[in-house]
């Protein structure tokens, strides 16, 4: 197989989103395994300028496209000037799409999530129509479905969504990252596809001697502490002693922070630290202020660690001002326990980070969890939407009884080697890129 010329495409490629950490992870395994190289279309961009094409209107907080969401979305008609600008975008980005096919001398394209959520309409018909009328390899990779969320249920563009969100086309290739969504693409657009999990670069033939001690996960010969991570705890303000409680989301009320504050609460430690990664903003800022008065409410320390963490999981440095950034796995490694009460997710990126770190982790059953995960048989705090007296009492075991917790993260280190690594990924990417490419004649 000869390699390929890759694009991706999505309306952000930057920061620890599932999107653009997945679709790294993509890029990474398709050029180690056949040499193919990947280039980035996408409206916010941090990738290599030289291989990318940035499109300012196929970002989803474009103004016109922010505009276009306010006028269709939550009612049932809308004008007939929000069709035609809707139809002008599309154009216009048709002859980026164009543009960006033609200069790098792509082979096939990727669309990330550009295809599967409306959050850029215009995109997702330019795409539809660029592939129906050059019948291009592309494979469209669905993160999270309209219909999944409430948001997107009650809307104007219909006639958009059936025809583009996905479309129904020949030369794509559907992949899905979760047997619910395979389901429901079946049933709602009797499209096959095939389901590729997310994936971290677990050790897939660790070697004992070196992160082992004993029967036993050696969490610092996998993951040293060097003298830069060294710094996180003090620099967001916690520590030494401390006992700090990652919540590794973005803070949008999915994610259900509420619960986090309330384990915390019911613990009751003087010496307790709520830390959340990721910003806020992409939904609004109404479910931060909540979060802040309920921890307060319940003496709860909660610190936004978003300013401190940088967009991108393998950038570190040192601000002008002397500030140092870390990555997320930075904060992982800086962690007691991981809080992930998400109420809804697509896959669930935080929690195989959680045993890919190697740090105990606290979930809310949500619903790919239960079909998609938890058969797996890891070892997890588990709640059913509420914080009981049995979770909290679990997750003090877990903090307080150093076997108990080394046989947990060891047991869920080896499990998710077996079933989320990068060897699953190439697997899978193989066969897709095959389907397009043939065989080798070897």
């Amino acid at each position: 197989m000869k390699s390929q010329n890759i694009g991706f495409v999505s309306t952000r490629f930057a920061g620890t989103d599932g999107v653009s950490l997945e679709s790294a992870k993509w890029a990474e395994v398709l050029y180690d395994a056949r040499g193919h190289i990947s280039h980035w279309f996408a409206g916010i961009l941090d990738r290599d300028p030289g291989t990318s094409r940035l499109v300012p209107l196929a970002s989803f907080t474009h103004p016109d496209i922010a505009a276009i969401n306010g006028q269709v979305f939550g009612r049932l008609h809308r004008d007939r000037e929000v069709t035609e600008r809707i139809l002008d975008i599309a154009s216009d980005l048709k002859r980026e799409l164009e543009r960006f096919i033609d200069g790098f001398g792509l082979d096939i394209l990727i669309a990330e999530n550009a295809l599967t959520i409306p959050v850029n309409i215009p995109l997702g018909v330019a795409l539809t129509w660029l592939v129906a009328e050059r019948g291009f390899n592309t494979i469209a990779h669905h993160h999270d479905f309209y219909w999944e969320r409430d948001r997107f249920r009650v809307n104007a563009v219909g006639d958009f969504l059936q025809m583009a969100f996905p479309p129904s086309l020949p030369s794509i290739q559907h992949v899905t990252i979760n047997s619910i969504a395979q389901q429901e693409l079946s049933h709602r657009r009797g499209q096959s596809s095939v389901l590729v999990p997310n994936v971290l670069k677990f050790n897939e033939n660790p070697p004992k001697k070196r992160i082992y001690d004993g029967d036993y996960i050696d969490v610092d010969a996998l993951h040293p502490i060097d003298d830069h991570a060294a710094h996180f705890r003090e620099d967001i303000g916690v520590g030494e002693n401390d006992v700090l409680f990652l919540q590794p989301t973005r803070v949008v009320p999915r994610k259900g922070i509420e619960h986090s504050v309330a384990l915390l609460a019911q613990l009751g430690l003087e010496n307790a630290h709520l830390v959340i990664t990721h910003q806020t903003g992409d939904e609004g800022h109404e479910y931060q202020e909540i979060i802040k008065e309920l921890a307060a409410r319940h003496s709860v320390s909660l610190i936004f660690a978003d300013e401190f963490i940088t967009d991108r999981i393998d950038r570190r440095g040192v601000r002008e001002d002397g500030r140092r950034i870390y990555t997320l796995g930075d904060a992982y490694r800086a962690a007691d326990f991981v809080t992930y009460p998400s109420l809804y997710e697509g896959f669930g990126n935080a929690l195989i980070e959680a045993f890919f770190y190697c740090t105990p982790v606290m979930v809310n059953r949500y619903s790919i969890y239960i079909t998609d995960i938890e058969p797996k048989g890891f070892r997890v705090v588990e709640m059913n939407g509420v914080v009981t007296g049995s979770v909290v009492r679990e997750v003090r075991r877990v903090l307080h009884d150093e076997q108990y917790r080394l046989q947990m993260i060891t047991h869920n280190y080896e499990t998710a080697t077996r079933f989320y690594s990068y060897r699953i990924l190439r697997r899978k990417l193989r066969s897709l890129i095959t389907n397009f490419t043939g065989l080798d004649d070897l």
